[in-house]
């Protein structure tokens, strides 16, 4: 017979898998032997006070799993031919993880970069486009989804390109991803051989950084000044580079924007060379002195540039939804490694952005959010100067969803380390570098600065900081 069985309603798993447990350990450990009979359920159910379907369960999971044998009248028992069980090794615990996920799922710190204003979000809108899009669904909402993206939300992209950015494509050029990255993956996995020499702003984005060196590239940092990318330098360093990586409206981390000069000699040097820029237009739509500058893409005459958009800076980073227009002459080869890679959004999603576009929704949620980055863009630059002026530079720029700021004394490291114990999330700026010669500072998104009060309150605790 079994041990007394004690129920823990403090417990997650239900009351028969309790008793399931009990008997397994009583096989296991030899209080209950091959061929030992045991209790009927409605005696052991009066017993323990449980009901007969409690017990039902578990001895039709042990009679499943091969533990018991119903005899019927003559009584259930423990299968004879069962070989000794070992009991269970003890589990060593689990060490803590040291590592520091980019995306942990946690809620955002002050000045945490890449986030659009989540307070300022229409929740309830999307909510409702969302459940329409449930109740309209048909067979295409649950089939596998197209791996190049849901036809009508590339249709919608296409038309807020040629719009928005003066891109001229068709839908067919558009691959809907899983975010930037997973656009890096689909063009490296395309075009990029393993050792391919790529061209990296320098600063530049880190993230694309390590996604080309997992990809095997060799990076070459080219400088950037006031006009973005020295493409004089780049040539000098690299000229037989096959791709060259590059935010030309408004550059990661420092927010230059490339001159319409450089643009078209990175153009020429491309298309002499056969090379490929890949674009990223990141956060394009905002720029708060004069008008957005055009696309890159829109200046591309012999199709050299891949170009990369994503949502999720715009709208919500849990979207994990961006996009990558290509050569029209590239698109097969590119919905090959699509299929292959089984790089899919979720279809509600896909649907639910394309409605949003379609409506009008985007373009008005664009310029409300202009007007309020444009506010708490000042609100933090105001803050700073006030509290720590004298120990920061912070560096004009004409757009963007984050400032820049460099450190007079002290390394940039330690004190962003030290600012996210206080629940501040600033980057170092010599994080972004891939070459010597780095510079000190720190990078600060203003997005999610509610007010002028609390972009005080953060700057007299990042000052307390700095020190």
């Amino acid at each position: 017979m079994i041990l007394p069985f004690e129920l823990d309603r403090s417990q997650t798993a239900p009351i028969y898998r309790q008793l399931y447990q009990r008997f397994r350990e009583s096989i296991a450990d030899g209080r209950l032997r091959p061929g030992d009979r045991v209790p009927a359920v409605r005696a052991l159910a009066a017993e323990l006070n449980l009901a007969r379907g409690t017990v039902e369960a578990a001895y039709q999971l042990l009679i499943g799993e091969g533990y018991l044998i119903a005899r019927g009248a003559a009584g259930t028992i423990v299968t004879p031919q069962l070989a000794p069980i070992c009991a269970p090794a003890q589990r060593a615990p689990v060490a803590a993880t040291t590592h520091q996920a980019t995306h942990a799922g946690t809620s955002p710190l002050a000045l945490q970069m890449g986030l659009p204003a989540l307070d300022a979000f229409p929740r309830k809108l999307w909510t409702r486009l969302a459940g329409r899009q449930l109740r309209q669904a048909g067979v295409e909402g649950l089939v596998y989804p197209d791996a190049r993206g849901y036809a009508p939300l590339r249709a919608a992209i296409a038309s807020y390109l040629g719009i928005s950015r003066g891109i001229t494509c068709h839908p067919e050029q558009i691959f809907v991803c899983a975010g930037y990255r997973a656009c890096l993956d689909l063009i490296s996995h395309t075009l990029m051989r393993p050792g391919a020499t790529c061209w990296l702003e320098e600063p530049g984005y880190f993230m694309a950084r390590n996604a080309l060196l997992e990809a095997g590239a060799q990076l070459v940092p080219v400088p950037v000044d006031d006009q973005g990318l020295d493409v004089a330098q780049g040539i000098a360093r690299a000229p037989e580079a096959g791709f060259a990586v590059v935010t030309p409206t408004h550059q990661s981390p420092l927010g230059v924007s490339l001159s319409l000069p450089r643009r078209l000699a990175l153009l020429d040097w491309a298309n002499r060379q056969g090379s490929w820029i890949i674009e990223d237009d990141y956060d394009s739509e905002y720029r708060y002195q004069g008008k957005p500058l055009p696309a890159l893409k829109s200046l591309d005459q012999q199709g050299r540039v891949l170009y990369t958009g994503t949502f999720s800076k715009v709208l919500f980073p849990g979207l994990r939804l961006a996009y990558l227009v290509v050569p029209a002459e590239q698109t097969p080869a590119f919905a090959r490694q699509a299929d292959r890679l089984h790089n899919h959004c979720p279809h509600l999603l896909q649907a639910t952005v394309a409605a949003f576009l379609n409506e009008g929704h985007f373009a008005r949620h664009l310029n409300k959010m202009r007007g309020l980055y444009a506010r708490r863009r000042e609100w933090l630059m105001e803050a700073l100067h006030q509290q720590v002026g004298g120990r920061l530079q912070i560096d004009p720029q004409a757009g963007g969803m984050h400032v820049v700021a460099g450190l007079g004394e002290g390394d940039d490291v330690q004190i962003a380390r030290r600012a996210r114990e206080v629940g501040i999330a600033v980057e170092p700026l010599s994080q972004w570098y891939l070459g010597d010669g780095s510079r000190q500072g720190l990078v600060m998104g203003f997005t999610n600065v509610v007010s002028a009060e609390q972009a005080v309150s953060v700057a007299v605790r990042l000052g307390r900081v700095i020190g």
